[in-house]
């Protein structure tokens, strides 16, 4: 079987808890290679090689998909590069942090026949399909209150990239993508955004709170990130003309990686936190979240490189989170309702 090779600008994080194991776990991929410029400041990947730049990486023929794991700030120009070199890319969220260049990458991969996408894996979370298989069955009717808050608490301000001011920084680009693709994949692009967004710890160079609502006709939609936020909120809140959804905890497939878990084991993606169903007169019942399998991104992502299935958040709906991203940056800045142009 003829596998794609895979190569990664980037070792933090979200290559190894992330990139690295779903890309082992799917049969048709083989990563292959790491760009990392600090090379042995952490431990090497399993089948990994280390090389010393992206020139390194794109001189390998065998390596026909990228992903850009990288500092936000550099994603539109990474991706561009790799795109111009004829590789198939996926990149971390944020996508760009200009939605003219997430519109431009997407001119790019669309004229060169080359599938992009961004890494959207949240879809596969347990607290979100159980959210969505419940909407779907139409449990509450009528949809009019959705409220996802993705909360941590952190008080002390880290030296980190993603906390010190510099572009791509704060609370809303590293968790608003996720916020709003799961909103829109389940509602679609809203009329109008106004958000709230602010630093509110003391030192904080960037954004660490961010509250903003999605629009729509007889519908709000509130995505909210917090690092202030000690024991939690409800992951989901959604309330309906028929009754209410309640979803406590927060998906366990990255606390599962970092523990070492890995998929494919037993106890990979099973989530013990069930969603809390109020019918609406009185009656309560558990149903049980379905298993998560934020892996499924990378199987997706294949198929789609081979020409044999869509790729898993298409063209037009990384550039629309985009949209949803900037219009709530503009919104806080001015104080104003921003809305989409049709």
């Amino acid at each position: 079987m003829n596998r794609i090779g895979v190569g990664i600008i980037g070792n933090g994080m979200a290559t190894r808890v992330f990139h690295a194991p779903y890309i082992q776990a799917c049969d048709d991929l083989e990563l292959k290679s790491i760009v990392d410029r600090k090379a042995g400041a952490v431990s090497p990947i399993e089948g990994a090689r280390i090389v010393p730049d992206v020139a390194a990486l794109l001189a390998d023929p065998a390596i026909g998909l990228v992903v850009i794991a990288t500092p936000s700030g550099t994603h539109a120009a990474l991706a561009r590069q790799v795109l111009e070199a004829g590789r198939h890319v996926v990149v971390e969220k944020p996508f760009t942090l200009a939605l003219s260049e997430a519109r431009d990458l997407a001119a790019l991969a669309r004229g060169r026949g080359l599938t992009l996408s961004v890494f959207h894996n949240r879809r596969w979370d347990t607290d979100f399909l159980a959210v969505r298989s419940a909407l779907e069955a139409g449990l509450i009717g009528r949809v009019v209150h959705f409220e996802s808050h993705f909360d941590r608490f952190r008080p002390h301000v880290r030296e980190r990239w993603r906390e010190d001011g510099s572009p791509g920084s704060g609370v809303w680009y590293d968790l608003g993508p996720h916020l709003i693709d799961q909103a829109l994949v389940l509602f679609g692009r809203p009329d109008a955004v106004s958000a709230d967004i602010a630093a509110l710890r003391e030192g904080s160079g960037s954004p660490d709170y961010a509250h903003v609502v999605l629009r729509y006709p007889g519908k709000r939609v509130i995505v909210h990130a917090s690092m202030l936020v000690a024991g939690g909120e409800p992951r989901f809140r959604v309330h309906g003309t028929g009754g209410s959804l309640i979803k406590q905890n927060l998906d366990p497939q990255e606390a599962q990686s970092v523990a070492g878990l890995r998929p494919g084991e037993a106890e990979w993606g099973v989530d013990p936190d069930p969603l809390v169903h109020h019918d609406g007169e009185g009656g309560v019942r558990s149903i049980p979240a379905p298993r998560g399998s934020q892996e499924r991104f990378y199987a997706m992502m294949a198929q789609a490189c081979l020409g044999t299935g869509p790729t898993p958040a298409g063209l037009d709906e990384i550039v629309c989170v985009q949209e949803v991203l900037e219009a709530a940056l503009v919104s806080a800045k001015e104080g104003r309702v921003v809305s989409l142009l049709p």
